[in-house]
């Protein structure tokens, strides 16, 4: 098996933008493009496979043709274990949470959701929300969502380019408006959402809130968002690692020439290009990345390398 690059569903929430179709070359039909999903075997969004002999087939159905893709440190999962997404906040979203694996699987029948997020670019005195300023009551919680109060509480954190924020399952959290991610996140789409500003959606009622349950998961500490990332220079790259947790590993790799990598028989690797140019080779196969790339690198692959200078979010399972 050699790599093969994606095509991701894209989602049009009432928060999105345009930039991923004008700056990422993502192509849809819809006016906005608030998200696309460019690595998902989720019901509710699939990749489809773009180049080789799989093209045209979902990855999901790759998968289950060829379950040894994933890689053995896969096999501890229930289900293809990550959502990787661009995200386009063109207003801000909604503050929400996500429970851990046990409510999740309990209440709504799949997994919980701990993410990541990259900022791969702001507009300047973009924010978002992370937490609450100091720790509350779940009392205080609950009457601040039903006064409509909350954000006097929560914690608004500014951010930059390059910036990274690990976001464990029932960290109160909400995305600002200019700000454009990459989301690396446990393969689950189940929200609470506490606060929306008192938007409407396509139907013209307030999108619906889900207090109680956010009440039960939220974790009312005050907690730091502050995650330091430090880089390696490699031959030819800086690499940086982003996250590493029981549920992905995730690198960045700023790449001036070349950089050699390998995907062995433990874990496939998704590498996706957030700027710049260049190319992934492994053996005979050759895909050109450019902004908005997303390629699967199936385990077992071997030696591959990243040619050029780009950008590049790399995800793995360890």
């Amino acid at each position: 098996m050699t790599p093969f690059e994606l095509i991701p569903p894209i989602k049009d929430y009432i928060w999105g933008g345009t930039r991923l179709r004008d700056e990422y070359g993502k192509e849809s039909e819809l006016d906005r493009l608030a998200e696309s999903w460019e690595l998902s075997c989720h019901k509710d969004g699939q990749s489809i496979i773009k180049t080789g002999e799989y093209a045209g087939m979902m990855l999901s159905e790759f998968i289950a043709a060829h379950p040894e893709a994933l890689g053995s440190a896969c096999g501890r999962f229930e289900y293809f274990p990550v959502l990787i997404k661009l995200i386009d906040a063109h207003d801000n979203l909604s503050v929400q949470v996500h429970p851990d694996n046990e409510y999740a699987l309990r209440v709504e029948g799949e997994y919980g959701k701990t993410e990541m997020w990259f900022i791969v670019d702001c507009e300047p005195g973009a924010e978002l929300i992370y937490g609450f300023r100091e720790s509350i009551t779940r009392e205080q919680f609950r009457k601040a969502i039903e006064d409509n109060t909350l954000l006097d509480y929560v914690n608004r954190v500014p951010v930059k380019k390059g910036d990274v924020f690990f976001i464990k399952s029932g960290t109160l959290h909400a995305i600002g408006k200019g700000i454009l991610i990459a989301e690396i996140q446990q393969n689950s789409n189940t929200t609470y959402r506490v606060y929306d500003y008192g938007r409407k959606g396509a139907d013209g009622k307030p999108r619906q809130l889900h207090i109680d349950k956010a009440v039960e998961v939220t974790n009312l500490e005050y907690t730091d968002p502050e995650r330091p990332v430090y880089g390696v220079q490699e031959d030819g790259a800086v690499v940086q690692l982003l996250a590493d947790c029981e549920y992905f590993t995730v690198n960045r790799a700023i790449v001036s020439t070349e950089l050699k990598l390998s995907a062995g028989e433990e874990s496939f690797a998704h590498v996706l290009t957030v700027d710049g140019s260049g190319e992934l080779t492994a053996g005979d196969c050759t895909i050109a990345l450019k902004k908005g790339t997303s390629v699967f690198v199936p385990a077992g692959t071997g030696a591959y390398s990243i040619k050029g200078s780009c950008d590049t979010i790399i995800t793995t399972i360890s």
